[in-house]
């Protein structure tokens, strides 16, 4: 797995002047059909990670070893430049330092790492943050625990919308002057807010969890937005067909008259058959 030219490839989207959507993927599979679909990017979250390996919640019980894992699978699959969220980072700074490693050896092309205090703690179901100066430290860990100097790394900060763009600000430029490539800003609802921090911010942003007022793709560009989520939904989408399907094998539909089942075609393209065919014919025969 050459992981070089798809970090080149995003490094350079960073560093345009266009925003993008990633595809939100999820396995080899979903990564494929992004790919084939003509997104720039797939995007692997950490609430779809935990969905999609343990069937869990949003709530960090999901292993750095487990993410990585599952992170590795999607990029080997293609050609895709796979965008992580790597919350906390699993830990403190240390734990940080060795999650960059992982998740490059995994081969991903950027990761965000972010200030929540995570996991919740005991007895306080309020979203915290770390205090700057450790974020700082959270930040100076990933970029030394960097070895291509390709890998994107974000430092990611929900402080916008629970305690005001001017903290979002003062921790995101801490955060870049401690190295990091660019910001992700989760909860930016207005365009307003995002105005605010496009005068103050000099790299590429990253954006989740946008307000509806913040469609316009145009206007993300001029903001310095780079990368702009829409959600999980495939994901979703996968859930809702296999429910449906199991269903109606339960209810006693027969299997030829299921409806929306991809067809052989599209099987074999997202299975990569034919280059499978290619192999056997060369190696085997």
């Amino acid at each position: 797995m050459n992981c070089k030219p798809r970090r080149k490839k995003l490094r350079d989207i960073f560093h345009g002047d266009r925003c993008f959507h990633p595809g939100s993927v999820y396995d080899p599979i979903s990564a494929r059909v992004a790919e084939d679909l003509g997104f720039e990017a797939g995007m692997f979250a950490g609430s779809i990670a935990s969905l999609t390996v343990l069937g869990a919640p949003d709530i960090i019980v999901l292993t750095l070893t487990e993410f990585a894992d599952q992170a590795q699978r999607i990029c080997r699959a293609g050609e895709l430049p796979l965008i992580v969220d790597a919350d906390h980072g699993y830990g403190n700074a240390m734990n940080v330092k060795r999650t960059i490693e992982e998740l490059e050896t995994a081969g991903v092309a950027c990761l965000t790492i972010e200030d929540t205090l995570l996991p919740k703690r005991f007895g306080n179901p309020a979203t915290g943050f770390l205090e700057v100066a450790e974020g700082v430290g959270k930040m100076k860990a990933a970029l030394a625990g960097r070895q291509d100097p390709d890998l994107i790394i974000l430092g990611r900060t929900a402080a916008v919308g629970s305690n005001g763009v001017e903290d979002g600000i003062r921790r995101a430029q801490a955060y870049l002057d401690a190295g990091v490539d660019g910001i992700m800003f989760v909860g930016v609802k207005t365009r307003a807010e995002l105005e605010v921090i496009a005068t103050e911010i000099d790299a590429p942003i990253m954006l989740g969890g946008v307000g509806t007022e913040l469609q316009d793709i145009d206007f993300l560009s001029e903001c310095g937005v780079r990368v702009c989520l829409q959600g999980h939904q495939p994901f979703m989408a996968a859930v809702r067909a296999m429910h449906d399907t199991l269903k109606a094998l339960r209810d006693g539909t027969p299997p030829s008259q299921l409806q929306d089942i991809a067809s052989s075609e599209l099987m074999k393209q997202v299975t990569r058959d034919a280059s499978y065919k290619a192999w056997e014919e060369e190696f085997l025969s």
